[in-house]
């Protein structure tokens, strides 16, 4: 592609943005000097884009809704955990592959500081791999590799804030006051308890408050999760410039997806909760026009972790779009509720909601993340059926943890906080669906019900629009790694309970047939390449809520050029007959035998995927 050819490229990509582009900044900035230089920077952004992505991104362009169709599977992994470095992730690809995943999703791995990390959270250089991991080379020839086999690469993005250790806060911390500008220091507490009064506390157990003093600059900085996380000053557009150069240099390296990680929160405003601002929509829409004009091939994952309709605005609107996909996570919460309370209404009821969005929406669709379960669910609509919060949140993790009397489930609380009754889950998909407890026991009835569990959640994630993902490790059933507990880095954070070090010998057993691994490992593979074959699977699909005549029995029904599937999952302790009026002859999509409509059996722990083809 000759020099002339990429600038006209450039120009054009540039020329279609450029006036909304200068309205919001300055709108937002006022600041022309500013502008002028965030625009040189895309455009020396553009000049370094190898020309392997380039290519990538003219595909991409002709296809822009390419990851909104039904063949999209993600995997969630830490590259220690999973391989112990970036060329041991590379290394594996083959085993990627094997579990039918096209999209990869590396936690952080960026440089943090030991002990001082929130899991990779904290920052001290965005141009560089922790050590351990391997080099920003290291990283290139991975991404380079997925592309090659035809995987996404994705990478979260720490935008919020940066580590204690990052330059910018080593320059504050010596008194540099441009460097000081970056983050919000304040002389004393005033102005930060003003903050406090609106302001909830994210960790109010292991990291209360919003701001942290630092002795060495002799200052209160504002610190929304970790004191070691410094929150960055987006009122400052050098931050926003240097932050989002920062962003392309990733993409550059080959990332195809960009996770930005807790985006709700990086405008701050005196008097507000400092939460989903106006300010954050018009960076996250800037940020959606500069990938378009620098890496088009590149989407936005926008991490907000809310109800759906707090969720929905970071989508934008059709005209001027912002992420590409944002996570459902109040259907993960909403689910184990399901698994625990075995009555779908409430699952029901919020699946209602997602299914009334607009299709256009792509949502990450999960069971376990890397993070722990809260339980952000709708008590307004529980109180209908006298459900107290407090006491059903600990009815929720009495169940989960294995208190409950007859509970299988095997999990640990997380940010504990008796005074107000609240906390959170951890666990892996396996332990909290009774595989863990199963095995110890030796108890194959129970281990039958548990692995029929585990898939039925699998394919209720499968079965929603949008791209399913899994947490590594769950395709061959892992189980809780309590090690962690042994590491003073790790112990008082029971969410490593689910990061465990990836088991190989257990990935081996994939191959014994019969084995728990072998039977999860293959049931996820088949509901992986039925979903990909099918039409009635993709984002284009008309999806409702079917009635099972049970309460325990959740049907979803969906409809797209003439195939319907009627797929059913039984959360309750008996086996149920299902009579359903859904229109069409169905035929079980795993076994090919055709059904019965007015008597659809359904095991304890079990689903069907029953599908009919009008022949349109």
């Amino acid at each position: 592609m000759s020099m002339l050819k990429t600038e006209e490229i450039y120009n054009k990509r540039f020329e279609r943005h450029r006036e909304e582009l200068r309205q919001l900044y300055m709108e937002l900035y006022g600041d022309t000097a500013a502008y002028e230089y965030f625009c040189g920077m895309l455009k020396r952004m553009w000049d370094e884009r190898p020309v392997a992505l380039r290519s990538l991104d003219a595909v991409r362009e002709k296809d822009p809704d390419w990851y909104k169709g039904h063949d999209l599977v993600g995997m969630l992994m830490y590259v220690s955990s999973f391989a112990g470095d970036l060329n041991g992730v590379r290394e594996k690809l083959d085993y990627i592959k094997e579990c039918g995943v096209n999209y990869l999703h590396l936690m952080p791995l960026l440089e943090s500081p030991e002990g001082r990390s929130d899991g990779g959270y904290a920052v001290s250089d965005f141009r560089k791999v922790q050590p351990e991991l391997g080099t920003m080379e290291d990283l290139a020839k991975l991404a380079a590799d997925c592309h090659r086999n035809g995987i996404a690469l994705c990478l979260d993005f720490v935008m919020n804030h940066t580590s204690e250790d990052h330059a910018w806060a080593k320059a504050a911390k010596a008194g540099d006051q441009e460097a000081r500008n970056r983050y919000f220091f304040y002389d004393g507490w005033e102005i930060p308890r003003r903050f406090e009064e609106t302001v909830p506390q994210v960790f109010p157990t292991t990291a209360p408050g919003n701001f942290s003093w630092c002795g060495e600059a002799g200052k209160v900085v504002m610190t929304t999760f970790y004191p070691y996380q410094w929150d960055l000053n987006y009122a400052n557009p050098v931050v926003f410039n240097d932050m989002t150069e920062n962003m392309l240099f990733l993409c550059n390296k080959g990332v195809d997806i960009v996770r930005l990680d807790a985006v709700p929160y990086i405008w701050k405003e005196l008097g507000t909760n400092c939460r989903n601002l106006p300010q954050v929509h018009t960076l996250v829409r800037m940020m959606r026009m500069v990938c378009e004009i620098v890496c088009p091939g590149t989407l936005l994952l926008g991490e907000v972790v809310m109800e759906p309709r707090k969720v929905v605005p970071y989508f934008g609107t059709v005209e001027k779009p912002e992420c590409h996909m944002l996570y459902n996570v109040t259907t993960m919460a909403s689910t184990w509720h399901t698994v625990a309370a075995k009555d779908v209404s409430l699952l029901r009821h919020q699946l209602g909601q997602v299914f009334a969005l607009p299709k256009q929406y792509t949502f990450l669709n999960y069971l376990r993340c890397h993070d722990d379960i809260g339980w952000g669910l709708d008590y307004s609509y529980l109180k209908g059926s006298a459900q107290e919060e407090v006491a059903h949140k600990r009815f929720l993790n009495d169940y989960l943890t294995g208190k409950w009397p007859g509970s299988p489930s095997r999990g640990e609380l997380y940010n504990d906080d008796p005074a107000l009754g609240d906390a959170r889950l951890c666990g892996t998909t396996a332990s909290l669906c009774g595989i863990e407890s199963a095995r110890f026991e030796k108890d194959d009835v129970k281990l039958d019900w548990a692995l029929r569990s585990d898939l039925m959640l699998h394919a209720l994630i499968f079965s929603l629009s949008g791209v399913p993902v899994l947490y590594s490790g769950d395709e061959v059933a892992m189980e809780n790694d309590y090690s962690y507990k042994n590491d003073p880095h790790k112990a008082a954070d029971s969410r490593y309970l689910h990061r465990g070090k990836m088991d190989w010998d257990a990935a081996e057993m994939r191959k014994v047939l019969g084995s728990p691994e072998q039977r999860i490992f293959d049931g996820l593979r088949e509901l992986e390449e039925l979903r990909a074959r099918h039409r009635v699977f993709g984002g284009a699909a008309d999806v409702w809520i079917t009635d099972t005549g049970h309460g325990d029995v959740l049907g979803i029904g969906r409809y797209y050029k003439g195939e319907k599937l009627l797929a059913l999952y039984n959360f309750g302790e008996k086996e149920r007959s299902i009579c359903s009026s859904e229109d069409g002859a169905f035929t079980d999509l795993l076994t090919g035998e055709a059904v019965d409509k007015t008597s659809v059996q359904l095991l304890s722990g079990g689903f069907r995927w029953l599908i009919c083809d009008f022949g349109e």
